[in-house]
Order: structure tokens, then sequence, then C-alpha cells
């Protein structure tokens, strides 16, 4: 498997975000979901990246810049078809290298509180991310929380 950066040119790319948004809307209590659709992934602060198994698109992920020292993890997903494979492991590794580079000195992420999330949530702490204070707008709640990983 292979990380490298992506664009919203690629349809594939494109079909394994959609399906991450509609997903999050499914499993999420309405308004509690905070997943970007294509459109919101776009821009000078944002970087996509993609895990590819050969021809596959196996996860995506991206990094959004909140400041010059504080960045974001934004739209995490692996392919059905590759869970549990290494892909969103292999995908966040490249976000968390990138920010450093970049001098980011905190990233962070918001996601669910429901089992729905608790693979999501096993591979951020196993990469130092501990829950904490909301960031960027968003509020902890029954369907909220946030993490954090000091660089």
């Amino acid at each position: 498997m292979e990380v490298s950066e992506a664009g919203l040119d690629d349809p594939q790319v494109c079909a394994l975000l959609e399906m991450h948004q509609r997903d999050m809307h499914a499993i999420s209590p309405p308004g509690t979901s905070f997943a970007l659709d294509v459109s919101g992934l776009s821009g000078p602060e944002i970087t996509l990246f993609a895990c590819r198994d050969g021809d596959s698109l196996a996860a995506v992920g991206a990094l959004k810049r909140l400041s010059p020292h504080h960045a974001e993890i934004k739209s995490m997903r692996a392919d059905p078809q590759h869970r549990g494979l290494g892909a969103g492991r292999a995908v966040l590794e490249a976000i968390i290298e990138r920010a450093r580079t970049q001098g980011v000195r905190r990233l962070s992420l918001e996601t669910g509180t429901s089992e729905d999330f608790a693979a999501a949530i096993a591979l951020y702490r196993k990469y130092g991310f501990e829950p904490g204070n909301a960031f960027a707008g968003y509020t902890n709640g029954p369907h909220n929380q946030c993490y954090h990983l000091d660089l």
C-alpha cells in the first residue's frame, strides 16, 4: 500500500468521500455529523491523502490547517474491503508526518461517541491522541468528542 497526496479530480476519491459523508449522516443523530462534503475538502488549507493498494483506493484522509500551529484531521475513511488491513493507519501516519513537517504543534479531530466509532478511536488512541476540549466551533457532548495530539 502506498500513500500520496490526492485530488478531488479522482473519481475513486470522490466516491469514497461521498460514501463517508452519507454513512456519517446515517449513523449520527441530526446535527451531530460534521463530515465535509467534497466541496468542503477543497481549498488551500486542505491536503487530501489517498492510500492505494495497486489500482484500488484503500483509504482517504485530510489535513486541514486551522492556524500556523494547529491542524485538524478530517474525513478519515477506509474502503470497506480494506478495513483492518492497515490502510487507515497508513493515511494517519502520513497526516501526522505532514503536520510535523509543516510545523503543526497540535493535531486535533472531532469524532462520534457510539460503538460505530470505536475502531477509529482505538486507532487514534494508539497514536497518542487523547480526549480533550472542543475546538474550532465543535462541542463535546453525548454524540461528539474531540481528541488532540501534541506534536
